[in-house]
């Protein structure tokens, strides 16, 4: 029984880790932070536990369409196991579990269309533009993992895919959200996405990269001009960032602005700095993992200017 048992989390485990949700939770804060900062308040608790499920379901399919996209090439990358991933936030549990044999592709196709199917409703649910949106961000995700031998222009659509959760969320709250503010938040996360998570994944897996002539920023531009461009994209992200808390806190812009900057400065300035200093791959990991909780952390600043 308790054999059974542990053998039943385990292979919970491997589909948990197929769609990354150590990593998929802390992108669900993405939507939420949109659609709370525009709202300047709460959405109705219908929205909020639709909005909750939908998001789950959404970024769980579609990281998890990622490995079913990329499952041939991944196999080939991992025969041996490559031990340089050690150190990723997306390693917290096993990192491709289906290249490396722990699921079959047809249980990984079952889990994300499941998945999508629920993803699909929900956002149906909450307006049929989020349906839409939903299925344009799944079409942007394996257009992404298509380009990774073709060119590092892929970066460009990654930005876009990282949006689609939180620009979904607008429409979920209004619909017809202030096309100015949209702009604002997805300029802020496509940015975000470019300097403080693709550039430095990218990075970190630089030497896979080139022994399977993959095209990314990298490996085309070298180091000191992606050290360049990620803190550049960065810094565009922050001021974008703290724009959007100066406009939407127009009672407390003191505290806003410091607590955003704040958050900024720890999770995104500081590691993208380093970097650019020393070009070293463990910094470009280092600035991977802590600004991949740059969404969870926007959302709790603004839960705390909200609440207090």
């Amino acid at each position: 029984m308790n054999t059974t048992h542990r053998l039943n989390i385990e292979r919970i485990k491997f589909f948990l880790a197929l769609s990354r949700t150590p990593h998929g939770l802390l992108d669900m804060a993405t939507p939420a932070f949109g659609a709370l900062i525009y709202l300047g308040g709460f959405p109705s608790l219908r929205v909020v536990l639709i909005g909750l499920l939908t998001a789950f379901a959404g970024y769980t399919a579609v990281y998890a369409a990622n490995d079913l996209i990329d499952y041939r090439s991944d196999r080939k990358r991992l025969n041996p196991p490559d031990s340089e991933s050690a150190g990723y936030l997306d390693s917290i549990l096993v990192r491709h579990p289906m290249a490396l044999g722990f699921l079959t592709f047809r249980e990984g196709v079952a889990w994300a269309a499941g998945w999508s199917i629920v993803a699909i409703v929900g956002a149906w649910l909450l307006n049929p533009i989020c349906a839409l949106i939903f299925l344009a961000g799944a079409f942007l995700e394996t257009l992404y993992c298509l380009l990774w031998r073709v060119s590092p222009l892929r970066a460009v659509v990654s930005g876009f895919v990282k949006n689609m959760g939180a620009i979904a969320a607008l429409y979920a709250v209004d619909p017809h959200p202030a096309p100015g503010f949209m702009l604002m938040l997805f300029l802020c996360l496509f940015f975000w996405e470019i300097g403080g998570q693709n550039i430095p994944h990218d990075w970190s897996d630089i030497e896979e990269d080139r022994r399977f002539q993959a095209k990314t920023i990298p490996l085309r531009l070298g180091e000191e001009k992606s050290a360049a461009l990620s803190l550049a994209c960065i810094l565009i992200s922050v001021f974008l960032c703290l724009s959007l808390f100066f406009l939407r806190f127009p009672d407390s812009r003191g505290s806003a602005l410091i607590i955003a900057l704040s958050v900024c400065t720890f999770l995104l300035l500081v590691p993208g700095c380093k970097l650019f200093q020393t070009k070293a791959r463990e910094e470009a990991m280092a600035l991977f993992n802590k600004a991949s909780y740059f969404p969870a952390a926007m959302l709790a600043a603004v839960l705390v200017l909200l609440i207090y």
